[in-house]
C-alpha cells in the first residue's frame, strides 16, 4: 500500500491507474492498461498517499484538483 506502506496481497488492495490517456482512475477489475499503484481499502490510507504525494510518485504524474476530488469521492465508499 502506498499509503501505509504495509505489504498485503493484491486482493486486499484497490488499484489506482494512470491510463495511457493520462486519466487517473480507480481500477475495480485490476486489469486496466496503464501504470498502477495499490492502496488499502481504507480512507486513511488513500488520504496518506495523497497527502505525502506517494500516489503521484508511484504513478509518475501530477494529480489535478479534479483527479484528487474524484479519488476522495471514491474513498467515501471505503471503510475506515
Amino acid at each position: 500500500c502506498v499509503g501505509c506502506r504495509i505489504v498485503k496481497s493484491k486482493r486486499e488492495l484497490v488499484r489506482i491507474v494512470r491510463t495511457p490517456a493520462g486519466e487517473v482512475v480507480l481500477d475495480a477489475t485490476g486489469k486496466l492498461a496503464g501504470r498502477g499503484a495499490y492502496v488499502c481499502r481504507q480512507k486513511t490510507c488513500l488520504l496518506a498517499a495523497l497527502e505525502h504525494e506517494r500516489l503521484e510518485k508511484a504513478l509518475e504524474t501530477s494529480l489535478t484538483a479534479d483527479q484528487r476530488a474524484a479519488l476522495l469521492a471514491a474513498a467515501e465508499s471505503f471503510g475506515d
